[in-house]
């Protein structure tokens, strides 16, 4: 049966049309206009801290209205797309046209996704930590798993990452990793990915070959911005110096130069041994403690929003997504019930399903 081309490009014409209206083109563009002049005065730079916010907020706005123009430009190719194809004797030229179509389409949806995104902190950059929990070796491993399906998943949508701290377990895997990504929306994207993630499979450290069970934590904050006022006492901070471990090249592990801090009053402990100086060690750590307090900050304020509405299912709970491999292979959002039985995909990056699916849940329940 032929496909009705011309309903397809109707539907995401308008779907697009829908999206303009909500991200406010003429508005973003105005934005860009007010934010490239101030960009540009002589002095921008005197103050650091301003600077900063301007670049940074030019280039969210930019990064919007091209994804927005070019979508637009893609989808009013389509027609002639097709009737060039229609030209063509061998069947080619329409292959590359439904390929093209079925593309703009993935991507307006993609888009569509964003617009849900409208959390305080949702178009920051976010840092990710995964921790190993009950499990032993295999509950290391799995966190090891995760950490290169996030990387994949950041890969292969070219966003920027700092992976600021790994601590390797001692016989496979690790116990945590810590790790910036820097994108367009990366904390309201990442955000649905918190809980705790569970694998269920044939173990390969079991020499009898049994099926195991194991556990592992993903913590998602925002970053933290020089707007936040998050004071730190440096009286509150246990500063604690030690040589970085695990693989890093040559002259990685020959000096003190990794920085553990630890946030007496409510506990949390932040590590960073990805430079070489001791000094930019401790900031970088320093401003990954203030986001970790800005979101234990938001938890806090979530929770007494939640009691007077007399509602204590604020967070998403622990399991939040089941991997199985063994007996047989599955991977399920316990949440939303959003699962596929392409487990080899999920853990190689592929998990844009799961997170639309989570962002559209978690748009639902509010």
């Amino acid at each position: 049966m032929a496909r009705e081309y011309n309903l397809d490009i109707n539907e995401i014409s308008a779907t697009l049309t829908s999206i303009e209206k909500v991200l406010d083109l003429p508005k973003l563009e105005g934005e860009a206009v007010e934010l490239e002049a101030a960009a540009g005065v002589p002095n921008l730079w005197d103050d650091p801290e301003k600077a900063q916010a301007v670049t940074s907020k030019l280039s969210r706005v930019q990064a919007t209205i091209g994804r927005l123009k070019g979508l637009r430009r893609r989808v009013d190719d389509l027609p002639l797309l097709f009737e060039l194809a229609a030209d063509e004797p061998d069947g080619s030229a329409l292959g590359d046209a439904e390929a093209e179509l079925d593309s703009a389409k993935k991507a307006i949806s993609e888009l569509e996704v964003t617009t849900l995104l409208n959390g305080e902190y949702d178009m920051r950059d976010a840092l990710i930590t995964i921790r190993s929990e009950a499990g032993g070796v295999e509950a290391a491993d799995w966190a090891e798993m995760l950490m290169r399906m996030y990387l994949r998943y950041c890969e292969r949508h070219e966003f920027k990452v700092d992976v600021l701290e790994t601590s390797y377990a001692e016989e496979a895997g690790i116990k945590s990793t810590t790790f910036r990504v820097t994108a367009p929306y990366a904390y309201g994207t990442l955000s649905v990915e918190q809980g705790t993630h569970r694998l269920v499979r044939i173990s390969p450290f079991d020499s009898q070959s049994r099926r195991h069970t194991s556990f592992a934590g993903v913590e998602i904050v925002p970053v933290v911005e020089q707007s936040d006022h998050i004071d730190i006492d440096e009286k509150e901070v246990r500063v604690d110096v030690y040589r970085s471990s695990g693989p890093g090249g040559q002259g990685v592990n020959t000096t003190d130069s990794a920085v553990r801090l630890t946030h007496v009053p409510t506990g949390i402990v932040v590590s960073c041994q990805n430079e070489r100086s001791q000094i930019q060690n401790k900031a970088t750590a320093m401003a990954v403690l203030q986001s970790k307090l800005l979101e234990r900050r938001r938890q806090e304020e979530q929770a007494k929003i939640n009691a007077l509405k007399g509602d204590n299912s604020g967070s998403w709970g622990n399991q939040m997504r089941s991997y199985v491999l063994a007996p047989y292979q599955m991977v399920k959002d316990l949440r939303n019930n959003h699962e596929t039985g392409n487990t080899a995909a999920v853990l190689n990056g592929e998990i844009d399903d799961f997170i639309e699916a989570g962002i559209r849940w978690r748009r639902s329940q509010a």
